[in-house]
C-alpha cells in the first residue's frame, strides 16, 4: 500500500504535490518523495519519514516546475532503507522518474530478464525499480527520432505483457510529459481529474479521489484497468486502452481498511460501503445471535467507526466512543516489525473507563489481521471494567497472504490462518467473535457499482485473480520475507548528516537532489 500523485499545471506544482501527499499520508508513513521538472532538469527530494518531516522550506523552494510526481511509501520487512523511497529514476532514455503502488508477482523472472537480456542493472529490492526499468527499456527499443504518444503507449502495452501482478504507476518523461497506467485487473486504485485555470486545463492523477478534492480538481473518472493516460508538455491529454480484461477485480480491502472514507473508488463511495458493512454485520448478529446481551457498541478508531455506527443504529443499541486515539502514532498494521506493533497499541489508544465499567460491550474493528492489536484492545476493555467483551470484524477472517502490495504476505503471521472463528476469538480473549460473511462484504461494494462483478478477495478466500500464484510462490515469498526481516534486524545503520552542509548547487549523480536531512 502506497500513495501516488502526479500533477500537470500552468504554475508551480511543488505546494500542490506536498498538499496531496499529506492527504494520502494514511497510505504510507515510512517515506515520502517528490520530483518536479523544469527547463530540462529534474529536481528531487525524498527521504524516510512523514511528509511534514521530509519537506522543509528549503526543499520546497528548489522543487521547481509546473509538472511533477509524488509518492508516500509504507514499510515492508527488510525494506526500510531510504534507498527504497520513491520516486525512482533512470537516465536512459530521456530521463524517467516513476512512483508506483502495488507489487509485481513475477519480479524475480523480470529481474533476471533485465540483467541477461535487457542489460539493465537493478540496484534495490524494490519491484518499483523493476517496473521503471521495464518501461524504460521498452521505450528505448522504440526510440526513433522524437518521442510521440504512440511510442509511449506502445511501450506501455509491452509493460502489460511482461509485468504481472498489481500496479498503479505515474511517471515523468523528461521534456515530454506525464503518464499514468493501472494494472489490467484494476487491483490497485488510480483516479484522474482536471480543472480550468485562466482558460487552461490542468490535470491530476492520484491513488484516491480525496486528493483531487483537496486541491480543487474535478474528478473525471477512475483510470480504467489496463488503461494508460498521457499528458504531454503542451497540456494535451491522450488515452489508450492498452489491454482489456472481461472481468476487472479491484481490491476489496481498500474499502475495508486502506482508503479514506471520503474517497470514491471505481464509482463506489468508501463511506457508503462501510455503512453497508455495518448493516450486514448487524443482520448477521440478529440472525445468528438473537438472544445477545450487548449493551453498548464501541468502535476501534478510526476506520471501523462508520461500520460501528450503522451496526449500532440497526441493532438499536447505543454507540459510544470508548477509546481515545493518539493522532501522533502511526497505523500499527503498517509498522515494520511485530515488537513495534505490540509496543505501540497502548500508546495509540486509551480507554475511557466509564464507557466500559460493568457493561457488556461489543468492540467493532474493520478487520483482524495479525491479532496482536485485537488481543491488547480486548485486554484494555477488561482492564477498564467491562463485564463481557465481544468482538466484531466488519471484514471476514483474513486467512491468506496478500501478494498485491499490502504488507501481510506471510500466512504464519495471520491469526485466522488455519483456525476457526471460535479459536481466533479465544486467542484474542473475546467472549464471542463475529466475522462478516464474504458474500455480504462483496455485496456491500457491488451495491455501490453493480457493473463490478468481481473483486480481489484473495486475503479472505485464497483466490488470486492474476492466476499465477501457487503454493511454491507463496512459500518462496514467505522465505524471502523472513530472510529480509532477519537482515533488517541485524543491520546497523550509520547515519551520515554531512549532507546538511551541501550548498544549493550540489547535485546527485542522477539528478538534482534538493537537499539533505
Amino acid at each position: 500500500m502506497c500513495g501516488i500523485v502526479g500533477i500537470y499545471s500552468s504554475s508551480a506544482v511543488n505546494q500542490s504535490l506536498y498538499d496531496a501527499l499529506t492527504v494520502l499520508q494514511h497510505r504510507g508513513q515510512d517515506a515520502a518523495g517528490i520530483v518536479t521538472f523544469e527547463d530540462g532538469q529534474m529536481f528531487l527530494r525524498k527521504a524516510n519519514g512523514l511528509v511534514k518531516d521530509v519537506f522543509h522550506t528549503r526543499h520546497m523552494r528548489r522543487l521547481q516546475g509546473n509538472i511533477g510526481v509524488g509518492h508516500v511509501r509504507y514499510p515492508t520487512a527488510g525494506c526500510s532503507s531510504s534507498a527504497e523511497a520513491q520516486p525512482l529514476y533512470v537516465n536512459s532514455p530521456y530521463g524517467i522518474v516513476l512512483a508506483h503502488n502495488g507489487n509485481l508477482t513475477n519480479k524475480n523472472e523480470l529481474k533476471k530478464e533485465l540483467w541477461e537480456t535487457d542489460k539493465r542493472h537493478i540496484n534495490t529490492s524494490s519491484d518499483s525499480e523493476i517496473l521503471l526499468n521495464i518501461f524504460a527499456h521498452e521505450l528505448q527499443q522504440r526510440q526513433v527520432g522524437d518521442i510521440t504518444e504512440e511510442i509511449v503507449f506502445d511501450s506501455i502495452e509491452k509493460v502489460y505483457e511482461r509485468c504481472k501482478g498489481a500496479y498503479a504507476a505515474v511517471a515523468l518523461i523528461a521534456g515530454y510529459g506525464m503518464v499514468c497506467f493501472r494494472d489490467a485487473y484494476g487491483i490497485r486504485p488510480a483516479v484522474f481529474g482536471k480543472k480550468e485555470v485562466n482558460g487552461v486545463f490542468e490535470y491530476m492523477v492520484a491513488s484516491e479521489s480525496v486528493a483531487l478534492d483537496a486541491l480543487g480538481f474535478t474528478i473525471v473518472r477512475d483510470v480504467k484497468p489496463g488503461e494508460a493516460i498521457l499528458i504531454n508538455n503542451k497540456g494535451e491529454l491522450h488515452t489508450r486502452q492498452c489491454v482489456t480484461r472481461e472481468e476487472p477485480a479491484p481490491c476489496i480491502f481498500e474499502h475495508v481498511y486502506l482508503a479514506r472514507p471520503d474517497s470514491i473508488m471505481d464509482d463506489i463511495s468508501v463511506y457508503r460501503s462501510r455503512l453497508r458493512m455495518g448493516e450486514r454485520l448487524a443482520d448477521k448478529i440478529t440472525r445468528e445471535w438473537k438472544d445477545h446481551d450487548i449493551e453498548v457498541v464501541i468502535p476501534i478508531p478510526d476506520t471501523s467507526t462508520t461500520s460501528a455506527m450503522q451496526l449500532a443504529n440497526k441493532l438499536n443499541i447505543k454507540m459510544r466512543h470508548g477509546f481515545v486515539k493518539n493522532r501522533y502514532i502511526g497505523r500499527t498494521f503498517i509498522m515494520p516489525g511485530q515488537e513495534v506493533r505490540k509496543k505501540s497499541v497502548r500508546q495509540k489508544l486509551n480507554a475511557i473507563g466509564l464507557e466500559f465499567k460493568g457493561k457488556n460491550v461489543l468492540l467493532v474493528d474493520d478487520s483482524i489481521v495479525r491479532g496482536t492489536t485485537s488481543q491488547q484492545i480486548v485486554e484494555m476493555a477488561r482492564d477498564a471494567g467491562a463485564n463481557k467483551v465481544y468482538f466484531a470484524s466488519a471484514a471476514p477472517a483474513v486467512r491468506f497472504p496478500n501478494v498485491y502490495g499490502i504488507d501481510m504476505p506471510s500466512a504464519t503471521e495471520l491469526i485466522a490462518h488455519g483456525r476457526t472463528e471460535d479459536e481466533v476469538g479465544e486467542l484474542i480473549g473475546a467472549d464471542k467473535l463475529i466475522f462478516q460473511d464474504l458474500q455480504d462484504l462483496i455485496e456491500t461494494c457491488q451495491e455501490g457499482n453493480p457493473k463490478i462483478s468481481r473483486f480481489d478477495t484473495s486475503v479472505f478466500n485464497g483466490e488470486y485473480v492474476t492466476g499465477n500464484i501457487d503454493a511454491d510462490y507463496l512459500k518462496r515469498l514467505d522465505d524471502e520475507r523472513n530472510d529480509s526481516a532477519k537482515r533488517d534486524e541485524s543491520r546497523v545503520e550509520v547515519v551520515d548528516d554531512s549532507e546538511d552542509d551541501l550548498d544549493d548547487n550540489d547535485s546527485s549523480i542522477e539528478l538534482h537532489n534538493v537537499g539533505g536531512s
